[in-house]
């Protein structure tokens, strides 16, 4: 950048860099006063103990330290960013958590209001420093050591997120008749099945082929690619469904947006699911959500997961329908066409896995607004 201003930089030097009182080219810069100076400016007693350099010099470490923080920032800017959208899935959490609930939003929104500040601040000294960056010699060092010490006061600034209840473990009570109503009864699609699951009769239970394994590979690699997408697809109105999980290690439920054409060729990329899994590492039992990859801690053992999504709001909740709590909500999100359920197992490296998967039926249904 530097090389690239240097003619004008050059050019702004002898044009209008001029020392009032002496009149003559102001080559110098005091670090100290924050000024330029002249070659008799600084043989005077005022400047005789102050740190002087050359401008040019004094611009150039100006506008690396100027980059740093402005890299920093952007970094700083990302972090509050994750926060503030974590704040706003968790008040939206809490909203059925009746007392809990109000008693933590409260947290929730100062929180919020907290880490919505430190975006606009943020974003603002982005825009400041990187026009300061693409400045001129001179303009770059006028008032460059208040900018740098107001921009490292931002950047202390430390954001943590709100200390509240744990909404695991939060009942919510009336959580099995509200959704009841919701439920609907979906069947596996055997044409987007993926060639290591078989499925039962009545389409409602994947298990992995016997002798399909792929024995290759790192064993600590966790291949979820054996999927399958839901019969049923969403494209408008509230829909509720619960998986049984009690019978597989590693799982994955949720949502997928797009289109699975051929047998096996559910889109794996990632932005277009949602999910949670669920996996069992020796007595460890951990859930994640995605996206972004999150990690979850639970007490105990998942058995069944309660899945709801909300077409209109953009909102897809997991539940842990045997304590009745919240596991994880997602709000706001940017669904595209239809929505379909989709289930997947892990395909183990070595023996054969019993794991399986079952879509839980509960009385009638009513599916006014699903399309097949």
């Amino acid at each position: 950048m530097s090389k690239r201003l240097s003619p004008q930089l050059q050019h702004n030097i002898t044009e209008d860099a001029y020392c009032e009182t002496h009149l003559e080219p102001t080559r110098l810069f005091c670090d100290v006063d924050q000024i330029t100076l002249c070659s008799k400016c600084f043989q005077s007693q005022e400047h005789k103990h102050h740190m002087v350099c050359g401008i040019q010099e004094a611009a150039e470490n100006y506008r690396k330290l100027f980059q740093e923080i402005l890299n920093t920032s952007r970094e700083k800017l990302e972090a509050a960013k994750s926060i503030l959208t974590d704040e706003q899935e968790r008040m939206a959490m809490i909203q059925r958590l009746g007392r809990v609930g109000r008693e933590n939003m409260e947290k929730l929104k100062e929180s919020e209001a907290r880490a919505s500040e430190q975006v606009r601040s943020l974003l603002k000294l982005i825009v400041e420093l990187e026009k300061k960056c693409g400045e001129g010699t001179l303009a770059l060092l006028k008032n460059a050591k208040y900018s740098l010490e107001r921009s490292k006061s931002l950047l202390l600034e430390h954001l943590e997120p709100a200390h509240i209840t744990d909404l695991s473990l939060c009942h919510i009570r009336g959580l099995s008749s509200m959704f009841r109503v919701l439920q609907r009864h979906l069947t596996l699609d055997p044409e987007t099945a993926h060639p290591c699951l078989a499925l039962s009769e009545d389409l409602r239970t994947m298990r992995l082929r016997h002798g399909q394994q792929d024995g290759a590979g790192n064993p600590e690699r966790l291949d979820f690619s054996a999927m399958v997408l839901a019969a049923e697809s969403f494209t408008s109105g509230r829909h509720y469904w619960e998986v049984d999980v009690e019978k597989a290690t590693r799982w994955q439920v949720g949502i997928y947006h797009g289109s699975a054409d051929a047998k096996g060729s559910t889109a794996r990329a990632s932005g277009e699911k949602v999910l949670l899994t669920g996996s069992v590492m020796g007595t460890e039992w951990t859930l994640w959500v995605f996206p972004p990859l999150k990690r979850l801690f639970l007490e105990k053992k998942l058995d069944t997961v309660g899945v709801f999504l909300d077409c209109e709001h953009g909102q897809i909740s997991f539940y842990n329908v045997t304590e009745m709590s919240l596991i994880y909500n997602f709000s706001h999100c940017a669904f595209q066409g239809a929505l379909r359920p989709v289930f997947s197992l892990c395909i183990p490296n070595g023996d054969t896995s019993p794991d399986s998967l079952t879509i839980l039926q509960h009385g009638p249904s009513c599916d006014a607004t699903v399309s097949p």
